[in-house]
């Protein structure tokens, strides 16, 4: 069959090709979306959601680095809270089977090593239920503008494509395609992530490819440009 011939490196170019074409034509479409988004109940995905009841007995662990609710205080500690369940679940299994690595992660990995798949599903569903506390971006006009421009609309001639292709107009992601949301997300958090990919640090799943790709022609400043922007996201 044809895809069979086609190697990794040109599937991924592909996408990054096609999420380029989409930037330069997603955000009416996007707007719209936003505005006539389905509900997570309402979409039409083959996911069964966890019981965020027996996830809250489960994060003990989790609390001093993401708080009781999964909004974190450290601006380097990711918050969780109203993150995509899927998302979190997937997460969690690379954090226990190792593909994923994080130095304070690794602390707790040996407890999620104990923990079975439900367990995981469970966890993320609690985090996925509760509210972000969201953000506010610092008020600095050149560092908005070049975040807003990034992030709205990407940069072509760098081939970054604009982000509310797949993390939406508000940041909020996107539950059928399994794309985190980003909104309020904690600055020093969303750097090390971008810088990450940009290094390859960050591997695991076949998303972070796509955002190696893209990551790796995004300046320092840029990333601070656009963690600045996607802080002070709310829907």
């Amino acid at each position: 069959m044809f895809i069979i011939h086609i190697t990794k490196t040109h599937l991924f170019s592909f996408m990054k090709s096609f999420l380029i074409l989409i930037a330069s034509f997603g955000l009416a479409f996007n707007t719209y979306a936003a505005e006539k988004s389905l509900s997570p109940e309402d979409m039409p995905q083959g996911f069964k959601s966890g019981d965020a009841s027996a996830g809250s007995s489960l994060v003990e662990s989790c609390v001093a680095c993401h708080g009781t609710d999964g909004n974190s205080m450290n601006t380097d500690w990711p918050k969780l809270a109203g993150q995509n369940e899927k998302y979190l679940f997937e997460q969690l299994k690379y954090f226990k089977s190792g593909e994923r690595n994080n130095a304070l992660m690794m602390t707790v990995t040996p407890y999620l090593q104990s923990l079975n798949n439900k367990d995981l599903l469970d966890i993320a569903a609690f985090y996925s239920s509760n509210i972000s506390t969201g953000g506010q971006a610092k008020n600095d006009t050149e560092l908005l503008e070049l975040g807003t421009k990034l992030y709205r609309f990407g940069d072509i001639k760098k081939q970054i494509p604009a982000c509310t292709s797949c993390h939406s107009v508000y940041g909020d992601g996107n539950n059928l395609a399994n794309y985190p949301s980003v909104a309020g997300q904690q600055v020093g958090y969303l750097v090390s992530s971008l810088k990450a990919y940009r290094s390859k640090e960050r591997n695991a799943g076949e998303q972070s490819l796509v955002m190696q790709s893209i990551a790796e022609n995004l300046t320092d400043n840029e990333i601070d440009a656009l963690a600045n922007y996607m802080h002070g996201l709310y829907k």
